[in-house]
């Protein structure tokens, strides 16, 4: 079985090789590279180039700047594998990662996403390994999303995809935190995922990347996908809970850098369910609702940093 490797580059000339290797390291005998350079200004059209001359898996797509998305969206347009993954230029793969994970699909035909390891924020304070079971199987995306806290790992890098998936779903242009509004739209369409402790992925901390640097509109746009999710959950359990109380997080933050009215509908949360910080911002919750708790919370904060 064939997968395509979508790779968007822009502005990673220091670590463009050292992602190419790392990909062209792959065990699997058949795959296709597709590198997407997205109008870089500096040498990484040559860099794509030379790649291509080097090694016959490799395609270069030349293209005017539009953004992480539409890269990651003219690659899908011209693949030709049954299955695809995504690499960000800046990020790298550990050895032997695509062959085993390649393997359990071709023996278990039924999965459309399989999802392994990946160290987030790698080469900072901030890394941590985001692990899985040997094997944990989900026909029902709801328990994916809740139980499998998708949520919290909700990258297209540490996935491999059914190609079909994309037939009418793309990357949405000209927004940040685009996995977080794209992983939604292909569980839609998914009847199989499973996430597996084999292989893994390098999400290289950069500090001018969007996670490090998101202002109050760019979490507006992560928060909209996922309100509209807790709008299209059934279950209202412990798991449940616990991702309501994770956008709650992110409402607050919007709110405090931008004013703006909350859109997260208010719910009742179980206090009992949590200990510790969770508890007392449930109990708060129910207490005060959202925007008043969105307006303490920013109070506290601007009390905190005058100290």
């Amino acid at each position: 079985m064939k997968l395509s490797i979508i790779i968007p580059v822009y502005r990673t000339e220091d670590t463009l090789d050292r992602c190419v290797e790392s990909v062209l390291r792959q065990d699997h005998p058949d795959m296709e590279v597709i590198l997407v350079d997205d109008g870089s200004p500096d040498r990484c059209p040559a860099y794509c180039d030379d790649w291509a001359a080097k090694d016959r898996r490799i395609r270069v797509v030349h293209k005017v700047n539009g953004g992480l998305s539409d890269a990651r969206n003219a690659g899908i347009e011209i693949a030709t594998g049954e299955y695809v993954t995504f690499v960000d230029s800046d990020d790298y793969l550990a050895g032997d990662t695509y062959g085993p994970l390649m393997q359990r699909l071709e023996q278990q035909p039924d999965i459309d996403i399989l999802e392994y390891p990946v160290y987030v924020h790698y080469g900072s304070p901030r890394q941590h390994l985001t692990d899985f079971l040997p094997g944990t199987t989900y026909h029902d995306m709801e328990t994916y999303w809740l139980d499998g806290r998708a949520y919290q790992h909700t990258y297209a890098c540490n996935k491999i995809f059914r190609k079909s998936l994309f037939e009418e779903v793309r990357f949405p242009v000209g927004r940040v935190f685009e996995d977080a509004q794209t992983l939604p739209r292909l569980l839609e369409k998914t009847t199989t995922v499973v996430t597996c402790s084999q292989g893994l992925y390098y999400y290289c901390s950069n500090s001018n990347g969007i996670t490090q640097t998101a202002d109050g509109q760019a979490l507006q746009m992560l928060l909209q996908p996922h309100v509209e999710m807790i709008g299209r959950l059934s279950r209202k359990d412990k798991a449940f809970e616990t991702y309501y109380l994770h956008v709650l997080n992110i409402q607050m933050d919007v709110f405090e850098l931008t004013g703006s009215a909350p859109i997260l509908p208010l719910l009742p949360v179980k206090s009992e369910y949590f200990t510790g910080t969770q508890k007392m911002k449930a109990i708060a919750l129910n207490l005060l609702g959202i925007k008043r708790l969105c307006q303490l919370n920013k109070t506290l904060h601007k009390v905190w940093r005058s100290r």
